[in-house]
């Protein structure tokens, strides 16, 4: 786990559940609502007000703080606090996939090749300096020469990219329609040669006002190109527990306790004064084979029957807590492209055990099922999936690996593990970074030419009509043959005091777009 892009798309998630530690807030508070029951939501609306300071909560250790927007930003604290600083060009829209931010629009050659993002007008940093085509292009290529540079600008170097009056020009090698969707992840913007990068001033809708060990308070940026946000202040408090966290807004101290899970949304949930907010299609936590040769999952008929042999409902009751919902073997489900039309694949233990048959696998041996305690629920995930194996004649040991050793060990070399994602809002996304033949986070060894095609179709045009066709047949081949098992996506869990109004709905990185949250006074 030595991708910068790959550690924060997991840390954005380490959190989001509660599970086991939250037991002594369960004893504590009582009896909660019905798991899975629909939770509390917010108070009709009214119009905004201006004014007063939002205490927000999140997750993150001592030990991995970073104050450097291109940096590993491990913490989802240190996440929060820099996308409040620092704008990105493009962010996660409500209706589409990609919406403009410090770019305020963009535009792609006929090859789909080289791309042209011109800055928001009236931009400037937060000492009043206005906001250019250098000082992107500065930033991009810093970001570009950081060890993950090459996974977040996909093949753009740092020769290839260039100011030119108001805009930004990116030449990539090799078509791809999706490279402003790139540019929504951390393409932070900076002054032009920035050496002392803590407390250097942003563009984003607050300025840093205090920072102490992890904690930030972040005032209004009342020159805000996008329009004045409402809130006065933001004060960031970091907790290294789902638990800590969820004490502390239940007792009144913070008003928003961001991701804290199924577990505490369900305690919470029969509170007076406490809104849960839930954001779907938030976390997968996919079982993956490996595909390559040698494995015991090589045969496509195997991987069908383990997929055959999961009770999805029974895995989204039990280790969700019904806050989620069934998955269908293709990742990127909030994707608006997502195909939800495919066949929904349902447990079949009959056909499971006829495909084993037919493949020869030896259901005299264990196998080895490797997991980690790193998100609440994947190891519980674990258990659950060898249990319903048994079912279909395969035996399978879970192994509980440190977080150190499962990464290191086991993660993108063991034929079966449990493995967790957000930026659930892209299929090309985890295509791109997952499935491709040589792609650099290949999880589960797989090669498709049938597949790798389609995904060159796809980001090599800009055509409606041909680019949906082909990611329709990129999700049907995902669908019938990837190494993945994807049993069910995990929603996404806040809790808030009663005067919160008006959080971040989207899933993955949408959720820290907080310039419009007001309080109710």
């Amino acid at each position: 786990m030595n991708e910068d892009e790959v550690d924060l798309s997991r840390r954005q998630l380490l959190m989001t559940a509660g599970g086991a530690s939250l037991a002594a807030l369960v004893a504590a508070c009582g009896n909660g609502s019905k798991p899975g029951s629909a939770p509390a939501t917010q108070p009709a609306q009214a119009q905004p007000t201006s004014g007063g300071t939002l205490r927000i909560g999140a997750l993150g250790k001592a030990s991995a703080i970073t104050r450097d927007p291109h940096g590993t930003q491990a913490n989802e604290s240190d996440y929060l606090i820099i996308s409040l600083i620092y704008d990105t060009l493009t962010i996660p829209g409500a209706t589409a996939n990609t919406a403009p931010r410090l770019a305020s629009e963009w535009k792609a050659d006929k090859d789909v090749k080289t791309w042209r993002f011109t800055l928001a007008p009236g931009a400037t940093f937060h000492d009043g300096t206005p906001v250019t085509a250098e000082d992107v292009a500065w930033s991009l290529r810093r970001l570009r020469d950081t060890p993950a540079g090459p996974a977040r600008l996909p093949g753009v170097t740092s020769a290839n990219i260039k100011a030119d009056g108001d805009a930004v020009v990116l030449t990539s090698d090799y078509p791809n329609a999706d490279l402003p969707l790139m540019m929504r992840l951390t393409t932070f913007v900076m002054k032009k040669d920035t050496k002392e990068v803590a407390g250097a001033p942003g563009t984003g809708p607050f300025k840093l006002d205090w920072y102490r060990d992890g904690n930030a308070r972040l005032v209004r940026n009342d020159s805000w190109y996008a329009g004045k946000p409402h809130l006065d202040a933001i004060e960031v408090k970091i907790f290294e527990s789902p638990q800590a966290m969820a004490n502390a807004l239940l007792a009144g101290q913070i008003d928003v306790a961001s991701n804290v899970g199924a577990v505490a949304a369900r305690v919470a949930a029969g509170r007076p004064g406490v809104q849960v907010l839930r954001r779907p299609d938030d976390m997968a936590m996919p079982i993956v084979m490996r595909t390559s040769k040698g494995s015991p999952y090589a045969d496509p008929r195997v991987r069908e029957a383990l997929r055959l042999a999961v009770d999805r409902e029974a895995m989204v009751k039990q280790v969700l807590s019904g806050y989620g919902k069934v998955a269908n073997d293709v990742l990127g489900t909030g994707d608006p492209v997502y195909a939800k039309d495919l066949p929904q694949r349902t447990r079949d233990l009959a056909r499971a055990k006829q495909l084993l048959q037919e493949a020869g696998f030896d259901l005299s041996k264990t196998y080895p099922l490797h997991t980690t305690d790193d998100i609440a629920g994947l190891a519980e995930s674990a258990a659950l999936f060898a249990t319903q194996l048994r079912e279909a004649g395969v035996q399978v040991e879970v192994v509980k690996q440190d977080s150190g050793a499962f990464w290191d060990k086991t993660w993108l070399k063991g034929d079966l593990y449990t493995t967790y994602w957000g930026t659930n809002d892209s299929v090309l996304f985890f295509a791109s970074k997952l499935l491709l033949t040589g792609a650099g986070q290949n999880e589960s060894g797989w090669s498709d030419a049938a597949f790798d095609q389609a995904y060159k179709q796809a980001v090599g045009t800009l055509d409606e009509a041909a680019r949906a066709k082909a990611l329709r047949t990129l999700q049907e081949i995902e669908h019938e043959r990837s190494g993945y098992v994807l049993w069910g996506m995990a929603d996404g869990i806040d809790l808030a005091g009663a005067a919160v109004r008006d959080l971040p709905k989207l899933p993955g990185y949408g959720r820290v777009q907080l310039e419009r949250v007001w309080l109710a006074h």
